[in-house]
């Protein structure tokens, strides 16, 4: 099993006339995941326009803790709810930083996860450092360094980072062969 953090990455496509619908029932499943131990988050994503599949995160402590979240009674009885508003349902389970990403064939080339990691990490690493650097700067620079990666790295990993790959979605996204952002394995939940 693994022990680091898993992302389970679902895609819905909407059935016609049931968006709003749809919006609720993802919203209320984001609601169930905060009430089980190890969840870290979740997030949805909308279709861009033209589309209709929605991506929903939903990121856990490590996989047992996903586990207990997919086979729970409350999980369920919740998807049982929502059956008729989708079609086509798909999963994908990363860990590591290819959950910031998105699945497998969905990823964007590599630079542009680079431009969104450093767009991340530049603010913060500047504010910390106008912020606290004075304070450190007494210290030699193994120390200061120490430091304040053990400050930034839990920030960046759990807050800025998934903050800044949501931000820049459409453009992480944006390819000009559309089909290659739906070849996500799928999976009946």
């Amino acid at each position: 099993m693994s022990t680091s953090p898993v992302t389970l990455l679902v895609a819905r496509r909407v059935t016609k006339g049931r968006y709003q619908e749809l919006i609720a029932w993802l919203h209320e499943g984001e609601q169930l995941a905060t009430d089980f131990p190890g969840y870290l988050g979740s997030g949805v994503l909308a279709p861009p326009p033209g589309d209709d599949e929605f991506q929903i995160i939903f990121r856990f402590a490590d996989e047992t803790t996903l586990q207990a979240w997919e086979h729970s009674v409350s999980r369920k009885s919740w998807l049982l709810r929502g059956s008729d508003l989708f079609a086509h349902p798909s999963e994908q389970r990363v860990s590591g930083i290819d959950g910031w990403f998105g699945a497998a064939g969905q990823r964007p080339p590599r630079w542009k996860q680079a431009v969104a990691i450093w767009l991340a990490f530049f603010p913060v690493s500047l504010i910390f450092n106008f912020v606290l650097g004075p304070l450190l700067s007494e210290l030699s620079l193994l120390p200061r360094v120490f430091v304040s990666t053990l400050a930034l790295t839990p920030l960046m990993v759990y807050l800025f980072i998934p903050l800044s790959t949501h931000l820049l979605a459409s453009w992480l996204l944006s390819t000009p062969n559309k089909a290659s952002r739906h070849s996500i394995a799928s999976h009946r939940l």
